[in-house]
């Protein structure tokens, strides 16, 4: 008990000292400049303990170096914050809160093997650091993308794990915890199952690497040069200068096309030349007119391929490649090849055809025929029989009247009905001669077309029925008679 007494006095005479410092510092103004100086010193000890990290790591090992960075901030931070309580008079109840946790009421210990929990979790996720760099980025299908987000795992990891193990030294029931994070991560999971998908397609991109920042893909219908690649998504500078953002997921889940994965990309411009030129010469002329050219490698070498038989021409494939591929490249090139073929083909006579289509005609014979039918029968008493008959009195009147204005006795005649079908009469269709031929010149015989028209009846003439038309016709004929 005489070492708890010991360090009580001790500490009793510190929380003096640092409200003494109060007294030195009796104005805000001053007391303010203070905790601001402590506050620079924090943020200069941790920029001198960066800059002089690398050369502590030359002359000692990496862990003493570590263990040596720690104590210093660790020192100064201590210092800092006793200063800044001391200047506000603010020891006496930080006292006070550390009497509750004395050692006497069994929580001392506890506190101390947390202290040291977090202080070697610290050091183990510093030099998990170097661990991941040592293993990950030696090889190359790692970036420092990938290095950087499996060191950030790594240390979630960690910390996660110190918590959990503070927790249970604290004696803390972690059963609710873990069934409400069980219900959390059930939740999110369903609200959020798209962007987890997205986040797991991050981490298979990562390490699967099918391109990395500054490559020319293409992503479904869509290329560019890929500007950034995150957990969530993939961003991409289209040529047209848009920025696409495409959601991990989709991107590993749909073709994805890398044109600068190689280095070098090849080519193809095709060109057709007629079908009476000598193909081995054209494709000799095309292969002279690549081998000059600035914007393509000489190798691999140049090649011009055979590759069908189109509708005007026989088709050639110009095929070369160039160095580091990007759209620029690949335009000037194709630009500098179609010129060069199109001047080289000038120059030796080598035609490119138009597109050509041929169209021919085979002779009919026979003339054409419509098909047969039989002639309708008339009806008796009704409107065929006064139909014939208005027929034969009305072209009697027509050649007495030839207006139609009036009947030969100088009455009106009606107008017709509208919803009446007016069919054609005799005089709208050619008439067979006796040799059955027509004379329209259509080579239609009588026995081939026989059919019988009717003219529209007037509506008085449509209502009386046959009756009406029989005492019609008679009274037409008898005033024909007396004109």
């Amino acid at each position: 008990m005489s070492g708890l007494a010991l360090a009580a006095q001790s500490s009793g005479g510190l929380v003096e000292a640092l409200n003494g410092l109060s007294q030195v510092f009796e104005t805000t103004t001053t007391r303010t400049v203070v905790t601001l100086a402590a506050f620079g010193v924090l943020l200069g000890i941790g920029w001198v303990t960066r800059r002089t990290q690398r050369w502590l790591r030359e002359r000692l090992s990496d862990f003493v170096s570590d263990v040596l960075t720690v104590v210093v901030v660790g020192s100064t931070f201590a210092c800092a914050f006793g200063v800044i309580l001391g200047v506000w008079r603010l020891a006496d109840d930080v006292q006070r809160a550390f009497a509750q946790v004395a050692p006497e009421n069994g929580t001392g210990p506890l506190l101390a093997v947390t202290v040291v929990i977090v202080f070697a979790t610290h050091l183990l996720s510093r030099a998990s650091r170097r661990v991941v760099d040592n293993l990950v980025g030696r090889r190359d299908a790692f970036g420092q993308h990938e290095v950087e987000v499996t060191y950030r795992v790594v240390q979630i990891t960690l910390w996660v794990t110190a918590i959990s193990v503070v927790l249970g030294v604290w004696r803390v029931d972690l059963t609710g915890v873990l069934v409400g994070a069980g219900f959390l991560g059930i939740v999110v999971g369903m609200a959020a199952r798209q962007t987890l998908g997205a986040v797991l397609a991050g981490f298979v991109l990562m390490f699967a690497r099918p391109f990395e920042i500054g490559d020319w893909v293409q992503i479904g219908d869509r290329e560019g040069i890929v500007t950034d690649i995150s957990i969530v998504n993939t961003r991409v500078q289209t040529f047209d200068g848009e920025y696409v953002m495409f959601p991990n997921d989709l991107v590993s889940g749909q073709e994805v096309v890398n044109r600068s994965r190689k280095g070098r990309l090849r080519i193809e411009v095709e060109v057709g030349v007629d079908y009476e030129t000598h193909v081995p010469t054209a494709t000799e002329l095309a292969g002279e007119a690549m081998d000059d050219l600035e914007e393509i490698l000489s190798v691999p070498t140049p090649q011009v391929v055979v590759k069908r038989f189109d509708d005007s021409a026989v088709v050639l494939g110009c095929r070369f490649w160039i160095d580091k591929p990007s759209a620029r490249r690949k335009w000037r090139a194709r630009t500098a090849v179609v010129e060069a073929v199109k001047a080289r083909f000038d120059e030796a006579g080598v035609k490119i055809p138009f597109p050509q289509r041929e169209l021919t005609g085979r002779e009919e014979s026979g003339g054409f025929r419509h098909a047969e039918t039989e002639a309708p029968e008339p009806v008796e008493g009704g409107r065929g029989d006064a139909d014939a008959d208005e027929d034969a009195n009305g072209r009697s009147d027509g050649d007495a009247n030839p207006d139609g204005d009036a009947n030969s006795d100088g009455a009106a005649r009606p107008d017709p009905d509208p919803d009446a079908v007016v069919e054609p009469s005799d005089e709208d269709v050619a008439t067979p001669d006796a040799a059955g031929e027509s004379r329209n010149g259509f080579g239609i015989g009588a026995d081939d077309y026989e059919s019988t028209f009717t003219k529209a009846q007037p509506p008085d003439a449509a209502d009386d029925g046959g009756g009406a038309d029989g005492e019609r016709d008679v009274d037409a004929r008898g005033d024909g008679g007396d004109s």
